[in-house]
């Protein structure tokens, strides 16, 4: 194979993957799939309407939100 069909393989080769990058990070700007202030599944609405409901983020003392682990897991009566 010729030096100029290597280099055209190549120059193509980078056009793509740089076309891919651009698509993915562009993706990301969509919206979220599944909604924070929806039920994610139907145990959810069982908790909520018994009243059980624990949310899915808590903010702590510092203002920063992170996952209720504790709350989701624990074991209810």
């Amino acid at each position: 194979m010729p030096i100029s069909q290597k280099r055209r393989f190549s120059d193509r080769l980078l056009a793509a993957a740089l076309l891919a990058a651009i698509g993915l990070s562009l993706s990301a700007c969509n919206k979220p799939l599944l909604s924070p202030t929806r039920d994610r599944s139907q145990y959810d609405r069982y908790d909520r309407v018994r009243g059980q409901f624990v949310p899915q983020y808590i903010e702590d003392e510092y203002g920063r939100r992170t996952p209720n682990l504790r709350g989701r897991l624990s074991q209810r009566g």
